[in-house]
């Protein structure tokens, strides 16, 4: 378990910020990018959550989601190169299954699409859908840095680019049961 007794340590003063493995790097360095955008996400999802009152299981998926956030926060703030000299905390496959299974389930009930999504409807569906561009760009961070030459573990991304499918598919299960989804009308107002 994380203690923290003291929240600031002026540490950072200087522009630079510890990984996980105590090594200091600039707070613009692409692995702190990556895992920066973890945390937003993380923030997003929050949000989505003041709106999951009447959804129980999607409230309770996102939760879940959440506390694997900070997992993978720890995976990418944690270099595969040097071993650190502890076991490590990594995603692993069980829980990018997890999403896969989740979000077969979610998408039982809707209809198949049949034109592109727009960002709207209800407010817990709009939340998962800003929710689900944060999570594209963390996938793109963490993409970039093992195009950076860092050492990602490869069900960080999986877990990255799965997670905005089931963000994806719980906005529009979000609006399954109101409006339904907000669907793009091509040149609709031309």
């Amino acid at each position: 378990m994380v203690v923290l007794n003291k929240i600031y340590t002026r540490t950072g003063d200087d522009g630079s910020t510890g990984l996980a493995t105590g090594r200091r790097v600039s707070k613009s360095d692409v692995r702190v990018e990556a895992y920066g955008a973890v945390d937003e996400l993380n923030a997003m999802i929050g949000m989505a959550r003041l709106h999951s009152g009447q959804n129980d299981r999607i409230d309770a998926m996102l939760a879940k989601i959440q506390n694997e956030l900070f997992d993978l926060g720890a995976d990418l703030a944690t270099p595969l190169e040097p071993a650190p000299k502890w076991e490590a905390l990594r995603i692993v496959a069980s829980q990018v299954e997890r999403l896969e299974a989740e979000i077969d389930w979610m998408n039982e009930s809707l209809k198949p699409l049949d034109s592109f999504i727009l960002p709207g409807g209800s407010p817990l569906a709009t939340h998962l859908h800003l929710a689900r561009t944060v999570a594209r760009r963390a996938e793109r961070e963490a993409i970039r840095l093992v195009e950076a030459g860092e050492a990602v573990t490869p069900e960080a991304v999986r877990y990255l680019n799965r997670l905005s499918d089931h963000l994806f598919v719980a906005a529009r299960r979000a609006n399954a049961n109101g409006q339904g989804d907000v669907k793009w009308r091509p040149g609709a107002t031309r």
